[in-house]
């Protein structure tokens, strides 16, 4: 016997049931992977930017990890994050129907 025919995978994101959860759980999650994002995107980046600081001899401002690249990675994955979890949650509703 398959895992596929035992493991029904509908309404599920990485085996959490999350067709079951209401909208706002769904979007709030989404909106959590976005924050989570923007900041494990910040923290790398700051740590790049010191270490090529420090060993080039540069002087590149650290704000310009949150503007110029932590806050874009941080938005494009808030959206794709409400996108996914919003989808997932309508597609339980309507297999429901």
């Amino acid at each position: 016997m398959a895992a596929s025919e035992t493991i029904p995978s509908r309404g599920k994101l990485f085996g959490i049931p999350v067709s079951d959860v209401g909208l706002f759980p769904c979007v709030f999650m989404g909106v959590a992977f976005g924050v989570i994002c923007f900041f494990a995107t910040c923290f790398v980046t700051i740590l790049a930017l010191l270490f090529y600081n420090k060993l080039g001899h540069h002087a590149i401002d650290l704000a310009d990890a949150y503007r110029y690249i932590a806050l874009p990675v941080g938005v494009v994955a808030l959206l794709l994050g409400v996108m996914v979890m919003v989808t997932v949650w309508m597609r339980g509703r309507l297999s429901r129907s």
